[in-house]
């Protein structure tokens, strides 16, 4: 949904979806954590992470990229925007529509090494 009286999205992502959702699923937030505990430094890496465990997440499911409805997104400073969004754009570069997406600014995460959280909801007729 992209009405003519709203505002452009100010990146790859849609204003609005809609649709009739038999199955629903969500996940918690992703930090950008390695499964043997290691935190990469780079905000690149660790939202390479959290979107890997969010697809992973979702494969559960029996959901893909291409079922992702809306995702939040949290990072530590606006100079970690543009390189999160790289991440989040290739990730989804190949579906259409593009998911919903929040980005906000936070003061910190639970360890001070965290410099990104991602989100997600998907749903499948």
């Amino acid at each position: 949904m992209e009405p003519e009286t709203v505002a452009a999205p100010f990146g790859a992502y849609s204003q609005g979806l809609s649709g009739n959702f038999s199955r629903l699923a969500a996940t918690s937030g992703q930090l950008g954590i390695r499964a043997d505990g290691t935190v990469p430094r780079s905000v690149t890496e660790q939202a390479e992470i959290c979107f890997s465990a969010i697809l992973e997440i979702l494969s559960e499911a029996g959901l893909g990229p291409e079922n992702v409805l809306r995702i939040n997104a949290y990072v530590t400073h606006r100079k970690h925007m543009a390189e999160y969004m790289k991440v989040r754009d290739r990730t989804f570069a190949q579906v259409e529509p593009k998911p919903c997406s929040t980005l906000l600014v936070v003061s910190g995460f639970t360890r001070p090494e965290f410099l990104v959280e991602v989100e997600a909801i998907a749903g499948a007729p």
